[in-house]
């Protein structure tokens, strides 16, 4: 808290300026009512779009036409750019629709300024008794003597038996209303805090995804020494205290048989007259839900770091099309390198698209085909002697069998080139047999057989079998083509 931390901060944090900017009361209004308050993560740009456009119409009835000059789209666009960073607007995988949601410095300023309004009963016991819970839970956990744990037991074992001795005579102390309306509101607070956390946890998961696709965008080495690193970061990152603590977060809140004792305790609560007088906001009763949809907006995030790197794994482009690959890289690594300083002025311009008219008259017309008429004459049986036995000496390759030896063949190593499998298994039917495995090795890419198939174009196989010339002599023979490597 120094001067030159407040005044970074004051210049470039989200949550600063937003509190600074003239807009401040739109922003934080509109964005608390759409996303905060209903537990929303993520809306579609064209639903958020049109609330915004009903609340401006509003407000310019109110406040005059020129107040807020610029459409609900330009507005949202504004808010999520990079000098603003009050909204994220991202795509989902598989579509081309925009979707915004809030960034935890704007959730930040949004609580800061809840926490201005007045509240009609503010109470400081439970607090307290918070704080007294919190350290007996951490000296009681970190207690290495066993005798001392012992007697801390017994000390409480002695309470609850004097406690369910009273209830038994009918000595039952209750909570009067004001220390229910204290533990109340701040179960609300923590409630509503801990939604907050979650978004921020999301945010700290996107940021490592966001690294790792940098990473792989700009690595030029090998694939192990890649995902060492990048795996040795996830591991950090779900090791980590924050990771620990979402884990042991999750593992308990996806119990039934909790969700089913919160349920039961926030209507019985919610049902208190004291709390009644308080107003709680209707959503409160389902507030472990909006728990368990937040905590699942975090795995999905995790989910996308794994899918990323299983593509990163399956890419087979990158040894096929090694200068399309190059290209690529070029271009991330060039507009890594803008997104920190960019240029100003037009950095790249598209062509605009056309259409293509084709008018009615150049059309061909439509030409009937013509049926062919078969002559119903008899068939009559040929007086010719036809040697019949040449039908009997063609060659039939059988590839289910050359599929067969592949996977034989990869039971025992991950991968094994053409060359190797010929070597084994010598070509019986010469040629044609060799044609029939460069089928199987481009004609069924997708796995249907068990196993895929690369070609390295830059190394080169020599492939030989023996066969038999024209007058029974054995003869070597030998065909030179890339090298082709089955996988599985």
């Amino acid at each position: 808290m120094n001067y030159e931390v407040l005044d970074s901060l004051r210049t470039r944090h989200p949550a600063w300026r937003l509190l600074r900017s003239d807009h401040a009361p739109l922003v934080a209004s509109f964005l608390h009512r759409v996303f905060v308050a209903p537990n929303v993560r993520g809306m579609a740009a064209v639903d958020l779009a049109e609330a915004l456009e009903d609340d401006l119409f509003v407000l310019r009835e109110q406040l005059g036409e020129n107040v807020f000059p610029k459409s609900a789209t330009e507005y949202l666009n504004d808010w999520a750019s990079p000098e603003k960073g009050w909204l994220r607007k991202f795509y989902k995988p598989g579509t081309d629709e925009a979707q915004f949601d809030l960034t935890p410095a704007t959730e930040k300023a949004i609580g800061w300024l809840v926490s201005l309004t007045e509240r009609s009963f503010v109470g400081t016991e439970s607090r307290l008794l918070t704080l007294f819970a919190l350290l007996e839970q951490i000296v009681a956990g970190t207690e290495t003597d066993p005798t001392r744990r012992l007697e801390e037991l017994q000390r409480k074992r002695d309470e609850i038996d004097a406690e369910i001795a009273r209830v038994a005579t009918g000595d039952a102390p209750l909570l009067d209303d004001a220390a229910v309306k204290d533990r109340f509101q701040q179960f609300q607070q923590l409630a509503r805090e801990l939604l907050g956390d979650f978004r921020e946890v999301e945010h700290n998961f996107r940021q490592l995804d966001r690294s790792v696709r940098e990473k792989i965008a700009l690595w030029e080495g090998s694939k192990g020494t890649l995902l060492d690193q990048v795996m040795g970061e996830r591991d950090a990152i779900a090791d980590s205290d924050q990771g620990r603590s979402f884990r042991a977060f999750w593992d308990f809140l996806m119990s039934s048989a909790r969700q089913e004792a919160l349920s039961t305790r926030l209507d019985t609560v919610l049902g208190l007259p004291a709390v009644a007088t308080l107003k709680p906001d209707a959503r409160t009763r389902r507030v472990h839900y909006d728990w368990l949809e937040a905590g699942e907006h975090a795995q999905r995030t995790v989910a996308q770091l794994s899918l990323q790197l299983r593509r990163f794994l399956d890419d087979a482009a990158f040894l096929e099309n090694r200068r399309i690959m190059d290209l690529l890289h070029g271009i991330e690594s060039k507009a890594l390198a803008l997104r920190a300083a960019q240029p100003a002025g037009i950095v790249a311009s598209l062509d605009a698209m056309g259409t293509e008219i084709d008018l009615p008259m150049e059309r061909p017309l439509f030409m009937p085909s013509a049926k062919a008429w078969l002559d119903s004459l008899g068939v009559h049986a040929g007086d010719d002697n036809i040697d019949t036995a040449s039908l009997f000496d063609q060659i039939v390759v059988d590839k289910a069998q050359l599929a067969a030896g592949i996977r034989l063949a990869l039971r025992s190593q991950a991968q094994v080139s053409l060359r190797e499998i010929v070597e084994r298994v010598p070509l019986s039917h010469g040629l044609a047999e060799l044609v029939g495995y460069l089928q199987l090795a481009h004609s069924d890419s997708n796995g249907s057989t068990g196993f895929q198939a690369l070609v390295d174009e830059d190394t080169e196989d020599a492939v030989r079998w023996q066969t038999s010339d024209t007058q029974g002599q054995r003869i070597t023979r030998e065909a030179r083509l890339p090298r082709v490597i089955y996988v599985r």
